[in-house]
C-alpha cells in the first residue's frame, strides 16, 4: 500500500489537484497503481473512467469505475471526452493520445517521461503536464490509512511469492495480473 498507494494519491491529489465532480481517466485501471487510483478518485467524488483489458473490465467496475474502456477494442480517444485529469501509468503514446480527451485547462499526470512534443501540444491547449515520482509523504499515508479504515480502499494481491522465488514473481508480472504481486519474507 505505501508505495503504490502514495503513487496513486500523489498523482491524483498532489500533482493532479483532483476535485470532487471532476472527470478522471486512469490508464491501466486494474494495475498495481491503477486499481488504487480508481478507488481513491472515487472516494474523492470523481467520475472515474478507467482503461483495462477485456478480462479485467468487470473487476475495474467492481472497485468503483463509472465507465470502463477496453483498450484492445479500438482507440480510447474515440470513446472518452471532456476529461479534467488523466493519470497515465502506461507510457508510450498514451500521453500524447490522452491530450485529445482532456479539456482545455486539464491536467495530464504521467508516471513516465513525457516527450517534449507532447508537452508543446499540451501548452497550446493550456493543459498542464506533470511527470511525477513518488516521494515520502506522511499526509498521504495518513489519508490512505483513513480510506482503508473507511473500507473505501483495499489492495488487491494477485499472488504472493516467498522471497527465494523472486524470479518467479517477476515472471508472473509479465502476465499483467490484477493488482499487486507480493514477496514475503
Amino acid at each position: 500500500l505505501p508505495l503504490a498507494g502514495l503513487t496513486a494519491w500523489q498523482g491524483l491529489v498532489r500533482h493532479g489537484g483532483l476535485q470532487s465532480g471532476q472527470r478522471v481517466l486512469i490508464h491501466a485501471g486494474a494495475g498495481g497503481v491503477g486499481h488504487l487510483a480508481v478507488q481513491i478518485a472515487k472516494a474523492r467524488g470523481a467520475w472515474v473512467i478507467a482503461t483495462a483489458s477485456p478480462d479485467k473490465l468487470e473487476y475495474v467496475r467492481s472497485i468503483g469505475a463509472d465507465e470502463v474502456v477496453d483498450y484492445t477494442n479500438g482507440d480510447f480517444t474515440e470513446r472518452v471526452r471532456d476529461i479534467d485529469l488523466v493519470l497515465d501509468a502506461m507510457g508510450g503514446d498514451h500521453a500524447d493520445r490522452s491530450l485529445k480527451v482532456l479539456r482545455e485547462g486539464g491536467v495530464l499526470v504521467s508516471l513516465l517521461n513525457v516527450h517534449d512534443a507532447t508537452r508543446a501540444k499540451a501548452g497550446e491547449r493550456n493543459i498542464r503536464v506533470e511527470r511525477m515520482s513518488v516521494v515520502p509523504d506522511r499526509e498521504g499515508l495518513v489519508e490512505l490509512a483513513r480510506l482503508v479504515d473507511a473500507r473505501k480502499l483495499a489492495v488487491h494481491v494477485a499472488k504472493a511469492f516467498p522471497l527465494n522465488q523472486a524470479g518467479a514473481a517477476h515472471a508472473f508480472l509479465a502476465t499483467r495480473p490484477i493488482g499487486k504481486v507480493v514477496l514475503t519474507v
